[in-house]
């Protein structure tokens, strides 16, 4: 770029100072930031304060600090610098440097009533605090004197170790447990405790500890990890949980990361902490084969692997594979309760599904086709390893392995299921006598019948095998083949066409289905492997019709999910899916299937069961039955794929209006604030959807409470995206229209998560209800004092605003002049901007006159504001035909034609141009 063309500093900040104005705080920090790199050093102190404001205002007080900082080492005692510097340490808590920086500023400006104000504020904080270290110095001394000596009652130290947990919460109670050596202390103490709870409340606070970064690595050092994974080795799953929690805070805090607000990983803190991040990993991929750590340990560990890895920037997709991770998920996925061979470690019920999640994010962390083909590489050597070995347990756990990755990284499983002679191999097993080789071939059949050619090959050569061992004395067996069969049934899939078996066998099979649900004297696992059956039938819309008929086979379902089983989450799942047909259905082009009619193509056909109505009907049941409290109960899971079939459940059963409120009353609302923040693009979308809905239909400040109300923003702003559907837009700002009209925190929220400019586009949408949506949307939002500010500035936004109460649409006239009634009440600026519309007076003239009285009666305010305002603005109005629309509507004492505020308002403005501003004779006066 030639030397002449470089932007100037000085209009990136003029700029900048624009943009704060307008509320676009991304451009307003990019400006100042680019201003930054091209100005002369002298010059930026007023970038770094100009900058630290949009920070302070987006509530970043870490740049804040940051930036003041910076500005006051180039300009020491910069008042602006001190004065937003000390307002983010009061954001931070940091209250003693917030009063040494209020005290430094009162000095250079003794003059600012704020920092009089502030420092008032900051001195009683800071009063108390002291008084409060002191209270805080004697719990401590009284804490440390009973958890520590087992000679004290029981009940007392679990007290204690309580109140260690509340004291590790507070800035300065952590920092004086810190100094007074808890650490040493508590691990020489859990060597010898048996008391679970104070165990579980040491665990507890260590999380606590771990929030700070020079805490955080004291414990690496001082404690280290394998004192925590012995700490994990518990068969007590609240215990276990607990010390989970402690890795994911420390591993968060060392890469500056958090995942439940969606805060990535830190560059800096990456490479700060390269070393202790690592050794996590690699010290718990070392474990989990470990025979002596119990399941819900080995779980948790693969768990930890699974929530982090995905994160580009962890690098742990890579490193895992370097290390020879994708080996020990192996080993774990090769594993079943039931084994008893002397290599087998200990596993729950949970550890296969988790292991084929684990997996599957892994696969998915390698983006190049060559990463993928070493991660299959490493996989075909372990089974070729496997398979030389000749021993059934060999074979055992190949089949298990199969299983576990078609359970997971299907594209993986898939190539070994087609490899020669395995599918082979497992029909040969299956047809054995031993149970152990019968039960592991039929899961991997089930497994395999995934595609059509697989199900092909299996019902030429393997239906005669599953219905012998259908017929097997041993219940595992049976419910398994049945599953089989169920699934080779269901091949035809929603196609009523299609059917591989004979008419009414999968009325049959489904009843055989139920006998094992149903039936409270059958194990779980019987009664799962039930619902996974139910799961490929009910596809048929016949099966659909009957089961959804049966109240004891869905309570019994619901039931099932309510335990949390994730080995149950598929069957119910998929089950409750198909049921109300929540699945993406391919549009039926009739050009295209006459084309297939030419060619002799088969054409799906749609069965009559599944019509809009018979499915409504089935959706109404199953929200009635509680399916939604047994959603939430499953949608803990971290496998993607299940999530995104409980969001479009979700949606679903949000779909009428009639079933929001059980999805409430079930608590749903916080399951689908979870769903909608993780998973894959279409189940945030439907999770979304569903939130919208909710909100809609549901006062937001019932639906959700508390901080949910705040939370719900996001997700319904992620909607308002092109590449979402025109009803999914419409709802969002429904939704978001009643959240902005709760209260003046919501309607900051929405303006910090940058909705504003969303909603405004949506206000030139082409699609009348969308346009309504957004403009009654924005309407709620014109209550913020924020909002208002920014129709102030040097826009055409409220001009547009004004603009839109002369639309066609009677609700967008309505909701624009409500909204320019609050902004004119409060803003004499946005007040004049009435006169920068071309065609003012005709839009006002056609709001007096209009034919809905509640238009007309918006039209009185809008004017009585104008004429209130001043005696040049009022001569404006008044010259114009606005006057004898006025006169008009002040003698009509009709309330069907005319409101009677609406006269009032008429009344009031001519008087007011009469007897305040002199500039006509009162019209209303009595004549001589």
């Amino acid at each position: 770029m030639p030397e002449g063309d470089k932007p100037n500093p000085i209009d990136l900040k003029e700029q900048g100072n624009q943009a704060y104005r307008d509320g676009d705080y991304d451009k307003a920090i990019s400006k100042y930031t680019e201003a930054l790199s091209l100005s002369d050093p002298k010059d930026h102190p007023v970038f770094y304060k100009n900058r630290a404001a949009v920070y302070l205002k987006i509530d970043d007080f870490e740049n804040v600090i940051k930036d003041c900082t910076k500005c006051l080492e180039l300009s020491p005692k910069d008042p602006k610098a001190l004065f937003r510097r000390a307002q983010a340490y009061e954001g931070e808590e940091l209250y003693e440097k917030a009063y040494a920086d209020a005290r430094a500023l009162q000095v250079v400006d003794p003059k600012n009533k704020e920092v009089q104000t502030m420092l008032e504020r900051l001195h009683k904080i800071v009063q108390d605090k002291i008084e409060e270290t002191t209270k805080t110095t004697g719990k401590v001394n009284q804490l440390f004197e009973i958890l520590f000596d087992p000679s004290h009652e029981t009940e007392k130290r679990v007290t204690s170790a309580n109140n260690l947990v509340a004291l590790a919460r507070e800035r300065a109670g952590c920092d004086l447990l810190i100094k007074q050596g808890i650490l040493a202390r508590v691990v020489q103490m859990l060597k010898s405790e048996k008391n679970s709870e104070i165990k579980l409340a040491c665990t507890r606070a260590f999380s606590e500890f771990c929030k700070d970064l020079d805490r955080a690595k004291m414990i690496l050092t001082e404690v280290g990890i394998p004192w925590f994974l012995d700490l994990m080795n518990s068969k007590d799953e609240d215990q276990v949980n607990a010390t989970q929690y402690v890795f994911q805070t420390m591993l968060n805090t060392l890469a500056g990361m958090n995942i439940k607000k969606g805060k990535k990983a830190d560059n800096a803190l990456l490479g700060e902490n390269k070393k202790e991040i690592d050794s996590l990993m690699v010290v718990m991929m070392t474990t989990i084969t470990k025979s002596t750590i119990s399941g819900l340990c080995r779980d948790s560990i693969i768990e930890l692997v699974l929530k982090n890895v995905e994160y580009d920037r962890l690098n742990w997709g890579d490193k895992l594979i370097r290390m020879g991770g994708v080996e020990k998920l192996l080993d774990v996925a090769s594993e079943l309760k039931e084994f008893n061979y002397e290599s087998s470690i200990e596993i729950t019920d949970n550890t296969q599904m988790t292991t084929a999640i684990c997996l599957s994010k892994v696969y998915d962390t390698q983006y190049c086709d060559k990463d993928r083909q070493n991660f299959i590489d490493i996989v075909d050597e372990y089974i070729r390893l496997r398979l030389l070995t000749p021993d059934v347990e060999s074979k055992v756990r190949i089949a298990v392995i199969l299983t576990t990755l078609l359970l997971g990284p299907l594209d993986v499983g898939n190539r070994f299921i087609a490899r020669e002679g395995i599918l082979e191999m497992l029909l040969v097993m299956a047809n054995t006598e031993e149970v152990m080789q019968q039960k592991v071939a039929c899961e991997a059949l089930i497994a395999a019948a995934s595609k059509k050619d697989k199900c092909r090959t299996i019902i030429s050569q393997g239906t005669d095998i599953l219905k012998k061992l259908y017929n097997s004395k041993n219940d595992s067996i049976r419910v398994r083949a049945l599953v089989g069969l169920c699934k080779l049934g269901s091949m035809g899939g929603t196609d009523a066409s299609m059917k591989p078996f004979a008419e009414g066998a999968s009325l049959k099979l489904a009843e055989a289905c139920r006998r094992f649900l149903v039936n409270p004297s059958r194990d779980k696992d019987m009664r799962r492997w039930a619902c996974e059956g139910l799961s490929y039938l009910t596809l048929d819309a016949d099966v659909k019709e009957k089961f959804i008929t049966d109240t004891n086979a869905i309570r019994s379902m619901i039931e099932l999910a309510k335990t949390g089983d994730l080995n149950c989450l598929y069957g119910v799942v998929a089950t409750f899916v198909n049921l109300c047909n929540a699945y993406d259905e391919q549009e039926v082009i009739p050009e295209m299937v006459e084309l297939a009619k030419f060619a002799k193509h088969h054409i799906p056909e749609k069965h009559d069961l599944d019509d809009e109505d018979f499915i409504d009907k089935r959706v109404r049941i199953l929200v009635e039955e509680g399916a939604a409290s047994a959603l939430v109960a499953l949608s803990k899971t971290d496998s993607e794929n299940s999530r995104e079939l409980i969001s479009r459940l979700f949606n679903a059963f949000c779909k009428d209006q009639e079933n929001r409120g059980l999805v409430v009353q079930q608590g749903g609302t916080k399951a689908l604030l979870d769903l909608a923040a993780n998973g894959t693009k279409k189940g945030k979308t439907c999770a979304a959807q569903a939130l919208s809905r909710i909100a809609i239909s549901i006062n937001p400040e019932v639906s959700f409470p508390g901080q949910r109300a705040y939370e719900v923003v996001r997700p319904l702003l992620k909607l308002l995206d092109i590449e979402c559907t025109g009803l999914e837009n419409f709802e969002a700002l429904m939704g978001l229209t009643n959240i902005a009209g709760m209260s003046e925190s919501a309607r900051k929220r929405i303006i910090k998560e940058k909705g504003l400019p969303l909603i405004e586009h949506y206000m030139f949408e082409f699609h009348e209800m969308i346009r309504r949506a957004a403009v009654q949307c924005m309407a709620n939002l014109c209550a913020s004092p924020d909002v208002v500010k920014i129709l102030e500035g040097k826009n055409d936004k409220f001009k547009y605003l004004f603009l839109c109460t002369s639309d066609e649409d009677v609700e967008i006239i309505k909701a624009s002049c409500g909204a320019l009634c609050m902004v004119m009440s409060v803003s004499p600026i946005c007040l004049k901007k009435v006169f920068d519309a071309k065609d003012w007076e005709e839009i006002l003239e056609f709001l007096l006159s209009h034919k809905d009285p509640e238009i007309q009666y918006r039209g009185t305010i809008i004017v009585n504001l104008l004429i209130s305002h001043d005696k040049y603005v009022a001569e404006k109005i008044i010259d114009t035909h606005c006057k004898t629309a006025l006169e008009a509507i002040a003698k009509i004492d009709h309330p069907e034609f005319v409101l009677p505020k609406a006269r009032e308002y008429a009344i009031d403005s001519l008087r007011m141009c009469s007897h305040e501003w002199k500039l006509i004779k009162d019209p209303l006066a009595p004549e001589d």
